[in-house]
């Protein structure tokens, strides 16, 4: 009898994983009541896979540390406590699995497969009687949130009938005995991360337990609601204010939390705090690329403060949750930015190294002691885990969870366009047809998109298209008839009979702009992207750790400039210069868009503590006009991208 249960379980296994393989579409499965309904609906893992590009940069990640990490880190070695070892039994296991998990199925990558259900299997097949799960030494409820999070991705993905059991004996054994081991230190602040988990199982089981449990997470966490209220951390913060509350990355998890808990509690001030902490944030600690500051803790809002990779990949996260719950345009145009500048800007072109700390303003990425918070002088090295180990686990998130969020289901059973890149979406739609639309670009270097649509009979269902803020004169065409009023920081609404073969055609107009940014310091932007000096760089190796290594990277071409600019017409000093997309987009020599400046030196301005904060603009130089070359953030791993003005 055990032998046929199983052969049973396997053979579920097997088709679930032949039905994913295959391209089968899943059903969406929406809020039940009493929880607020969700704007939009994230899609089952596997809905949109890569194209173009996208996809080419998710090869690379597969070919680099995201493909390997488990081959010679010991920490996701054999012994590690996630597959019944001695060794490493807290987050790392998880973190690893949370990345890999997506990028394998996105991928439909055997290898990384074959991979993931070895982790994944020994978690389902050893879950204890009383229902608790993992490793018999790990007694923190943290890591066990992650590891959630993997298994409700690994059954979207392959149907795994054993998921939804385990999950709901491990939330009752968390019901039962969550007063006697109340959550502790990084769960009370990352409590939002298990609530997603909860309202998943939730939302497939009625289980009314389920909202029981997530009362008392919500009880037992950190008050974020509270703490933005009232904020107190308006600058960088000192030694003596370090706390949980201050950590960039417990910060970047939490801004997807009230939003999460409004479902449950229905009450609109949690749905207002999301904006408020979003708010408090920005002013305070917003740095030009797009993402928080925090090297470890708030930083403040100077460009030569850094920001933690596992900051970026959790934010991401947490603005693509934020996105399908309030459906706010904005978050998409937060989202592209953060996807499409500081996640490719602190890795390697071939994603074989990374940083933990990177700097807007970063032209020297050495051994020499920086003003971080409190992180320690190999913190921006490009390497295999420079200062702490928790980012070479957790960074594969960002690229195959943005991937996989680019298009949401409407609640009146329509799709939405959440954020652009080339991809393909297979989902059904009103009525239950089943429908793929192939998304053609090479956005965000270019601003042409093209969606073909394709149900497998003819459907009415309502497309919705974001049209991000800065994309004033965005225009859009269905079968090259266009549609009015294309109005940007709105999602524009086409609903029709669709039939096989029509096109959806978007131009989302990308004009150079000036933003402005501390010191009254210039940033240019154009469309999602930032635009950074490229900076000729030299890359020596400090570490061996093959296959890996850790690099210092060496500016060999100035750096200290400021730029001129029309004050009549900005706009006007940017020219525009446009290359093929090569192989490697985000690195120096494969950059797929320039844009040329003219600028002088500065002498003045010079590094302090290995670091190049600008000065108060409009600054004097009498050294002669140079032509600038500014290249996406994304691809300038040296570079400044807050630069001081030139006085006239």
């Amino acid at each position: 009898m055990i032998l046929l249960r199983v052969a049973v379980l396997l053979s579920t296994v097997w088709l679930g994983e032949a039905l994913a393989a295959s391209g089968a579409v899943n059903e969406v499965v929406k809020n039940r009541s009493p929880l607020e309904p969700n704007h939009f609906y994230l899609l089952p893992l596997t809905s949109v896979t890569p194209r173009g590009w996208l996809l080419n940069q998710l090869q690379v990640q597969a070919s680099g540390l995201s493909g390997h990490l488990d081959e010679f880190w010991p920490d996701l070695g054999p012994n590690s406590g996630w597959l019944g070892g001695s060794g490493e039994s807290w987050e790392r296991g998880p973190y690893f699995l949370d990345g890999l998990v997506p990028l394998a199925y996105l991928l439909k990558h055997q290898k990384l497969i074959t991979k993931v259900r070895r982790w994944v299997d020994w978690t389902l097949e050893h879950q204890r009687p009383d229902g608790s799960m993992g490793p018999e030494k790990n007694r923190d409820w943290w890591p066990h949130m992650i590891m959630l999070k993997v298994l409700t991705q690994y059954q979207e993905a392959t149907g795994d009938a054993r998921v939804i059991p385990l999950l709901r004996r491990y939330f009752a054994y968390q019901l039962r005995t969550i007063d006697q081991r109340p959550l502790r230190e990084w769960a009370i602040f990352r409590w939002g991360d298990e609530v997603l988990s909860v309202i998943w199982l939730y939302n497939r089981t009625g289980d009314s337990s389920l909202l029981d449990l997530a009362r008392k997470l919500r009880d037992q966490g950190h008050d974020w609601k509270g703490q933005f209220a009232h904020f107190e951390f308006t600058s960088k913060v000192t030694k003596n204010q370090i706390t949980l509350a201050t950590h960039v990355v417990n910060n970047a998890m939490a801004l997807k939390t009230e939003a999460e808990w409004w479902l449950v509690s229905r009450d609109e001030s949690d749905r207002q705090g999301v904006m408020r902490q979003l708010r408090e944030m920005d002013e305070y600690h917003l740095l030009p690329n797009g993402v928080h500051s925090g090297d470890e803790h708030y930083a403040g809002k100077s460009p030569s403060q850094g920001t933690e990779l596992c900051a970026v990949v959790e934010g991401m996260f947490s603005v693509e949750n934020l996105e399908a719950i309030l459906g706010e345009p904005a978050l998409g145009d937060r989202l592209e930015k953060i996807a499409y500048n500081p996640l490719p800007g602190t890795f390697s072109a071939d994603m074989w190294a990374h940083q933990y700390d990177q700097q807007p303003n970063q032209v020297l990425c050495t051994l020499h002691p920086r003003e971080w918070t409190n992180n320690g002088p190999d913190s921006n090295l490009f390497g295999l885990e420079p200062n702490f180990g928790c980012c070479t686990s957790n960074f594969h998130q960002g690229w195959p969870k943005f991937v996989a969020s680019l298009w949401m289901a409407t609640p009146d059973d329509g799709l939405a366009v959440a954020a652009y890149g080339p991809s393909e979406v297979r989902a059904p739609v009103r009525g239950g047809v089943k429908v793929s639309i192939t998304e053609d670009t090479e956005y965000p270097f270019r601003d042409k998109v093209r969606l073909s649509v394709n149900p497998e009979k003819p459907a009415r269902f309502p497309l919705l298209l974001r049209i991000p803020g800065w994309a004033a004169g965005a225009r859009v065409s269905v079968n090259g008839t266009l549609e009015s009023q294309v109005t940007p920081a709105t999602f524009h609404r086409v609903e029709r009979e669709w039939r096989a073969g029509d096109v959806v055609e978007l131009t989302l107009t990308m004009r150079p702009r000036v933003t402005r940014w501390y010191h009254n310091s210039a940033a240019i932007e154009r469309g999602p992207l930032v635009y950074s000096l490229k900076v000729g760089d030299e890359w020596k190796k400090v570490r061996d750790h093959a296959p890996a290594a850790d690099w210092e990277v060496h500016p060999t071409t100035p750096w200290n400039y400021g730029l001129l600019l029309d004050p009549a017409n900005s706009g006007r000093s940017l020219e525009v210069r446009e290359k093929p997309v090569a192989e490697f987009p985000f690195s120096p020599a494969g950059a797929p868009v320039e844009i040329v400046v003219k600028g002088r030196r500065i002498p003045q301005w010079i590094l302090v503590s290995g670091s190049a904060a600008p000065p108060e603009s409009p600054v004097e130089s009498r050294e002669h006009l140079e032509t600038l070359s500014l290249i996406p953030y994304g691809s300038a791993k040296l570079r400044i991208t807050a630069f001081p003005l030139l006085a006239r």
